[in-house]
């Protein structure tokens, strides 16, 4: 009814009162980067470059886009800066919650529901953020998890997400998923291999996508903890 008012009132001049001056807001912004995790048999690679922009500007080259959340678990989040630390500050502090109550760590499983849980709260005003969550179950073995902003969740063995999303994946899809390849390798995926497509993937969106770009961290995920690799990118 606003809208269809406002457009009357542009169509005839005459009515419009002197003074009067209509101001559009957007709460959200996207900030750009991109991220991609790869789950293994036993091991999880998650990556999120370090750019971090508004538009053709760029706010800082050094922005970390991964939270670790504990040792098995890490989460990849990027879009709107601002909603993304305030979705990380709330997961933290109920897992801290949870500590404190049952006297351990919550699970990559618990995490990935939790969260799921937490942006479906806020469905009717979202978390204008690409999540992916990776880790360890509870048996060892590498698990991805995605979701939209709503907090839709799928288990995946890789996904990617951000702005370079839709040049990230089908290079995923190819070499990980072995779509559309004659004679697929079947041999197991190694973590050394994981790692070297992941670097190759952000290589290549970083041509494309302005988004995107500086450098990427790497965090690879075992029984043993956490262990980050970083690979400069292209500047411009």
């Amino acid at each position: 009814m606003a809208s269809s008012l406002s457009q009357k009132f542009r169509d005839f001049p005459e009515y419009q009162v002197a003074g009067a001056k209509e101001v559009n807001f957007n709460p959200y912004e996207s900030n750009g980067g991109s991220v991609v995790a790869i789950a293994g048999n036993d091991f999880a690679v998650v990556a999120g470059d370090t750019r971090l922009s508004s538009g053709y500007s760029i706010h800082t080259r050094h922005q970390n886009k991964l939270f670790g959340l504990s040792s098995q678990t890490v989460l990849a989040s990027t879009g709107c800066w601002c909603d993304t630390l305030s979705l990380t500050a709330l997961v933290r502090s109920r897992m801290q919650m949870y500590e404190h109550s049952h006297n351990k760590t919550m699970s990559t499983t618990a995490v990935a529901q939790m969260l799921s849980i937490l942006m479906y709260n806020r469905r009717f005003f979202p978390y204008y953020v690409s999540n992916i969550l990776a880790g360890l179950d509870e048996n060892g073995e590498g698990v991805v998890y995605s979701y939209d902003p709503v907090g839709h969740c799928e288990r995946a063995k890789y996904r990617a997400g951000g702005s370079a999303s839709s040049l990230l994946q089908p290079v995923l899809d190819n070499q990980i998923g072995l779509k559309n390849q004659t004679n697929p390798s079947t041999e197991p995926l190694t973590m050394e291999r994981a790692v070297a497509i992941i670097k190759d993937t952000f290589i290549s969106a970083t041509e494309r996508d302005i988004y995107t770009g500086d450098s990427v961290i790497i965090n690879v995920i075992t029984k043993d903890g956490l262990k980050e690799e970083k690979l400069e990118l292209r500047k411009d």
